[in-house]
């Protein structure tokens, strides 16, 4: 372990207070490299943050290795030629200066190839699925001769010296999460039938020719490093057996210390875990490796909280933790921890909002739910307010907190007004066991409130009560909607919300109207919990404007649960023990004791308009500007609180 990380490894206690030694930032890419791969301003001011929060090394994101099929994405880092080597040289260099390792991962794409342009290289003429139903037959792969595998073995060979040559500390090559590497080795992707296919000996094959290679080139003494998925959970893929044997022979050619994560794109359920599947959730696979190597492995996956971390090197199933997510929700996630402070960070929710669907997936550069300022550094910092004032906030949900803790250490006089306990609808979003990541947030937010020492006036606030404050941010949230049918004033029917803060209980058979967040939330809810629940959605499908990896998760868990899906099916009226709907067939009934509402919200900003009528400063903030998602609360109370 000392040929490693001497300068990282401590002996000793396991706890927050050693955590600095153990923990890393694992690697994943920000698309905030300029276009031709070379390092931007922005990356750097990003990677300096990242640093500074107190992680013991910081393991760059993936860096494609050579200039014809490895670039996997927009704005991505680059390693291909000499010229990238004067910004890597910054960017490891301004890693250093804030006390953490500087380290990069190298790799090739292979099929999964945001970027849907040609070439997109492969073993086998297999496409990665989103590609296809994206481009068609551009998707499918050229399939790789020997001289073009040979000339990417080179390839990484080339980019891990001219790692080691920016000044570098360690090189991990990228051997996991569906790109070229996974592809060779994957039955599921590797259809070959030469020497880099079929058996396991075979499709381990450009793994060793790889490590040989970046060994030659960088010498004895480098620190080099492979990340492998424990298995890509693909049903024809590889099991943890395969990654057990792979290990075995890569600890013989070297490799100092293994990374281990799990999944493929395809299965983007395992690889970017949300909220919806078990925390730690590839650390059993860390643990199967470590059993059989003799050199550190690295846990990641999910790892949102400092306990979790804690007791994967406590119990040995990882010498290392890597981080992704998390410090991207809070990069002072380590220094907090180690000062025994874990009330003060902001937790990961791994809702996948920010850092996939409204970036990464759509090619702009990473953002979080929970954390504004990410890909932001240097421009939304918080300064002292110019003019300290006295500052009302109206409404205390996640809204209503961020903009009032904001407010205050900018150094403002903020009284924050909540007729009910603070949370807001956190309370009813976190009660699902599949939501619970959002319970730690909830905690975090009224945990700040109460260290800030910003007081909470427990009332509806009126417009005579706010007369006296320089400005009033209305964090006032939203309400839900109901249909006008006959029947919706029964005493069966009640929201969504009623009955997940239990105001109101369901009995007998379920009906739940509405097939958004919401309503797929709260009927999967009551059918793991044995009751027989029906989703009626007038749309062709449920999950409309829901996470990618929401929905696949949610897929599975409906499909063992107790619950039944209409779609393309509209409410017509309620009735005794039923309702009626119509759909493309006609009219027709569904047994329903009990109906529940969750057809959408609506914006209460009638304090906000009453305010402005007379003249007073107010902003919206959250649910009270257009009822949307955690992102949504989080990113205008910031905005709004950071200028005011």
């Amino acid at each position: 372990m000392s040929k490693l990380f001497p300068h990282l490894f401590t002996p000793g206690k396991i706890g927050s207070l050693t955590l600095k030694n153990r923990i890393m930032k694992a690697p994943q890419s920000s698309g905030m490299s300029n276009m031709d791969g070379t390092v931007s301003e922005r990356l750097v001011r990003y990677y300096r943050q990242q640093a500074a929060g107190g992680a013991g090394m910081i393991i760059v994101e993936y860096a494609y290795v050579d200039d014809i099929g490895a670039k996997s994405a927009h704005c991505h880092l680059g390693i291909s030629n000499n010229e990238h080597i004067p910004g890597l040289a910054w960017l490891a260099e301004n890693i250093r200066e804030q006390g953490a390792v500087p380290a990069i991962q190298i790799e090739h794409c292979g099929r999964q190839k945001f970027l849907g342009t040609q070439p997109i290289c492969a073993p086998s003429a297999i496409p990665w699925p989103k590609l296809w139903d994206q481009y068609g037959v551009q998707a499918v792969p050229h399939v790789l001769t020997i001289e073009e595998i040979q000339d990417i073995v080179h390839a990484f060979g080339d980019a891990a010296l001219r790692a080691k040559q920016a000044g570098f500390e360690l090189v991990e090559i990228h051997g996991a999460h569906g790109y070229l590497l996974t592809n060779f080795f994957s039955p599921t992707t590797n259809h070959r039938t030469d020497l880099y296919g079929g058996s396991l000996e075979n499709r381990m094959r450009i793994y060793v020719e790889i490590v040989r290679d970046v060994r030659k080139k960088v010498g004895p003494d480098f620190p080099v490093t492979i990340r492998l998925s424990g298995t890509d959970y693909e049903p024809d893929g590889f099991p943890i057996e395969d990654t057990i044997e792979l290990a075995k022979v890569l600890e013989k050619e070297g490799i100092d210390a293994f990374h281990i994560s799990g999944g493929d794109h395809h299965t983007m359920i395992h690889q970017v875990s949300p909220m919806a599947i078990d925390v730690c959730h590839n650390v059993w696979a860390a643990e199967a490796i470590k059993k059989v190597v003799h050199v550190p492995v690295i846990a990641s996956g999910s790892i949102t909280l400092p306990e979790y971390a804690e007791e994967i090197i406590a119990s040995g199933k990882g010498d290392f933790v890597g981080l992704g997510r998390p410090l991207w929700a809070d990069p002072e996630w380590p220094l907090k921890a180690m000062e025994d402070r874990p009330e003060d960070i902001r937790p990961c929710i791994r809702c996948n909002e920010g850092c996939l669907e409204r970036t990464f997936f759509n090619f702009k550069a990473i953002t979080c739910a929970v954390n504004p300022t990410i890909s932001r550094e240097g421009e939304l910092d918080l300064k002292p307010a110019a003019k300290p004032r006295k500052i009302a906030v109206v409404g205390g949900g996640p809204a209503g907190m961020e903009a009032a803790r904001v407010c205050k250490l900018r150094g403002h006089e903020v009284t924050l007004f909540e007729e009910k306990e603070l949370g807001g609808l956190l309370h009813e979003a976190s009660v699902p066991e599949f939501k619970s990541d959002i319970r730690p947030l909830c905690k975090y937010l009224i945990t700040q409130i109460e260290k800030l020492g910003i007081p909470v006036e427990h009332k509806k606030a009126s417009a005579a009560d706010l007369a006296g404050y320089d400005a009033v941010i209305c964090a006032t949230g939203s309400r839900p909607i109901l249909p006008g049918v006959p029947g919706i004033d029964k005493p069966g029917v009640m929201d969504a919300l009623e009955v997940l803060n239990g105001a109101r209980k369901p009995e007998g058979r379920i009906a739940v109207i509405g097939g958004g967040l919401v309503g797929t939330e709260t009927a999967l809810h009551l059918a793991e919990q044995g009751m027989h629940t029906t989703l009626v959605e007038m749309l062709p499908k449920i999950m409309n404007g829901v996470a990618a990896t929401d929905q696949l998760a949610y897929s599975e868990r409906i499909a063992k649960a107790d619950m039944e899906v209409c779609t393309g099916t509209r409410l017509v009226s309620i009735g005794d023990g039923e309702i009626t709907v119509s759909d493309r067939t006609g009219t027709h009934t569904i047994p329903a004791d009990s109906v529940i509402i969750a057809i959408g919200l609506k914006a209460q900003d009638s304090l906000y308009g009453e305010l402005c009528a007379q003249g007073k400063e107010a902003y919206l903030v959250g649910d009270a500007v257009h009822p949307g998602k955690i992102f949504d609360a989080f990113h205008t109370a910031y905005r709004v609180a950071w200028k005011i």
